[in-house]
């Protein structure tokens, strides 16, 4: 997942990126010498600084360059440059439901004789399933993520509204919050209720599946689109009245929802761990963390899953990125290190054991909780995104959709059109 959220889009001209070929020259592909190897993330270099720095600590013959691309572009990159079969690119970010995608197509080495098994023993079980595809594994887990609803405390009290609960069994619902952020911009706040990621998918699928419509995905080749059955309609209607009604805004691009939340003007946004991170650093709002919402008489739900590592099978440096891929991934100093900046969850065990620990010292005292918190989702609710063949296309079909309902475009007209793009699109799959 990005996160998206945790983007930040700089001007990266898509031409200049694909000139960028071969950067990697001159490495070694059995890593019996020095070697080059260049690692592509939709993430800026700053978030993995320091793991970069530890790895190469760690192997002295090998040297990684960086190079980043908004999240916006990054699909669009990595079927222009992995498709070509560029060597200029050994290691990539490869997001949770995508596997299926880049593996079918030959996008990914097959890592399943060298990493299977430590990532069956060593990661988090929810993250090995979503690296696997048709009985292989394709890529390596190293961020996963959770949901939390964040309240501002001032915001409530002023409206005399209750804190929401931390209690899985009572989690706020969807239909009330949006009643209560309505109350809460009548006593001062600006906005009632935020999304992290608004018109991303792994943000929003919760809600549709909460509803009773299911991730969208069907049939047996996971090829069968279902995003215009009743719950997602409700849902998505729903959402829809978020934006109508004035609670959430409209033309605010998603890195910026959650400093509206971090400077105080918002009631309730719903993120992952990495909000408390910019709450910290804002260090303007007074906050709590409640359970994931619940649509109202339906099934918890939360979004899990971020970014895993893949190898290019097109890499001069097949050796050397399999180390990268290990230290970052299935590696405790490595995979504490690629977690350490954002402040998302890493996957291997023995770090993510000492990431909950941490967490609610991570603001204290507004985190208080945060990490029993944490273990009840992940354990309980947590929903991976389908790891269909066509997920690529998913995501950008469903995310112009979710765009459109958010400026105002009826809900049932905009996800039959939906549905029958996102079909024609799979159907030349099969």
């Amino acid at each position: 997942m990005r996160k998206h959220y945790r983007y930040i889009a700089v001007a990266v001209a898509a031409a200049s990126i694909i000139g960028l070929t071969a950067c990697s020259g001159g490495g070694s592909g059995d890593g019996d010498g020095p070697a080059t190897i260049t690692l592509l993330t939709a993430d800026p270099q700053k978030n993995l600084q320091p793991a970069i720095d530890g790895f190469e600590k760690a192997n002295p013959d090998i040297t990684v360059e960086y190079e980043y691309v908004p999240f916006d572009q990054y699909n669009n990159l990595i079927e222009q440059r992995i498709g070509s079969q560029d060597p200029g690119v050994d290691v990539y970010a490869v997001d949770s439901g995508a596997v299926g995608a880049l593996a079918s197509k030959g996008y990914l080495v097959d890592l399943t004789d060298d990493f299977a098994d430590k990532v069956s023993k060593g990661s988090l079980p929810a993250t090995s399933e979503a690296n696997t595809f048709d009985g292989k594994l394709w890529s390596v887990p190293m961020w996963t993520s959770m949901q939390y609803l964040y309240y501002n405390k001032d915001l409530l009290d002023a409206a005399g509204i209750p804190y929401p609960s931390q209690n899985l069994d009572e989690a706020p619902t969807y239909q009330q919050l949006l009643e209560d952020g309505k109350k809460a911009q009548a006593a001062g706040a600006t906005w009632g209720l935020l999304f992290d990621q608004i018109n991303r998918y792994y943000q929003l699928q919760p809600i549709m599946e909460s509803a009773g419509g299911g991730s969208g995905v069907t049939g047996d080749d996971l090829l069968t689109a279902d995003i215009n059955n009743t719950g997602w309609v409700d849902a998505m209607d729903w959402y829809s009245k978020l934006f109508a009604d004035g609670v959430a805004p409209r033309g605010v691009a998603t890195e910026q929802l959650p400093v509206l939340f971090s400077t105080g003007q918002a009631a309730y946004i719903v993120s992952g761990p990495w909000q408390a991170t910019t709450n910290a650093a804002e260090g303007k709002v007074n906050y709590g963390i409640a359970a994931n919402p619940v649509w109202e008489n339906g099934t918890p739900a939360m979004s899990t899953g971020s970014w895993n590592l893949g190898i290019n099978p097109a890499t001069d440096n097949l050796e050397a990125s399999k180390k990268l891929v290990d230290y970052l991934g299935l590696t405790k100093d490595g995979n504490s290190l690629a977690a350490s900046v954002l402040g998302i969850a890493p996957t291997f065990s023995e770090s993510f054991d000492d990431f909950v620990g941490g967490l609610d010292d991570r603001d204290a005292p507004n985190t208080a909780g945060m990490g029993a918190l944490t273990s009840d989702e992940l354990n309980n609710i947590a929903v991976n995104r389908p790891n269909s063949p066509g997920f690529t296309q998913m995501a950008d079909v469903t995310g112009r959709a979710f765009e459109d309902i958010r400026n105002g475009q009826d809900v049932k007209g905009t996800l039959d059109k939906a549905q029958d793009e996102l079909q024609g699109l799979w159907d030349r799959l099969k």
